[in-house]
């Protein structure tokens, strides 16, 4: 079995280990359609390119991994995105396995579990790294016992700002990313604002920093 894949990291040094990995892979061929080093990258090829399985990370510049997941669940259905990730925080978690991810590998497990991923995504189920099952478990279980459990406020493309906000890009940065006008920016930054009653950058990064939306370590 050959499995179109994009691979999405923002370390050159991570996407070359795990192309070296595919050639170990005994169960399936690879092959590779492209590379991503941010969240906006991966959306535009994965509209291009149609992979099979694109390996996400989560921390990333400019689009984080998880609204970029979001984007490509929606525009190319047929896509599966397997998370690769150095993160387990329940938020981090929650959000991907709500969006339909077919798994979620953290790259301590990587070696052992990757393989398997790939393949239950080709086979149209879902696999969980043995940490990120117990924290879905543990998850579910609350949700139980609290139904009405807050979401976020904001919607997508405030979160896009928000993000690119917290990461210390203008006005005027950011409508060039989003190919909006620098109005219309101002008008979401006041908005997201408004929602969250914040009113310093300092705050809205802090709040990015905890919804996940940026973990500036890139």
């Amino acid at each position: 079995m050959t499995i179109k894949t994009l691979i999405v990291d923002d370390h050159e040094i991570v996407r070359f280990g795990i192309r070296s990995l595919f050639q170990t892979f005994d169960q399936l061929q690879i092959e590779v359609v492209g590379e991503a080093d941010n969240g906006r990258t991966a959306v535009e090829m994965s509209r291009q390119e149609k992979p099979d399985v694109v390996i996400m990370d989560i921390s990333l510049p400019d689009m984080n991994g998880i609204e970029a997941t979001r984007q490509i669940r929606k525009s190319c259905p047929k896509t599966k995105v397997v998370v690769l990730s150095m993160h387990n925080g329940r938020r981090y978690v929650r959000e991907m396995v709500q969006m339909g991810i077919s798994g979620y590998v953290l790259k301590s497990s990587i070696f052992n579990d990757l393989q398997n991923a790939m393949l239950s995504a080709m086979n149209n189920q879902v696999y969980l790294s043995p940490k990120i099952t117990q924290l879905v478990t543990e998850d579910y279980l609350a949700l139980l016992n609290n139904p009405q459990r807050n979401e976020s406020p904001l919607s997508g493309k405030q979160r896009e700002i928000l993000q690119l906000i917290a990461e210390g890009k203008s006005s005027k940065e950011i409508a060039a990313i989003m190919q909006i006008g620098v109005k219309a920016v101002e008008s979401a930054r006041h908005r997201i604002m408004d929602k969250l009653q914040i009113d310093n950058v300092a705050d809205l990064t802090k709040y990015a920093i905890q919804e996940g939306l940026t973990s500036l370590d890139f």
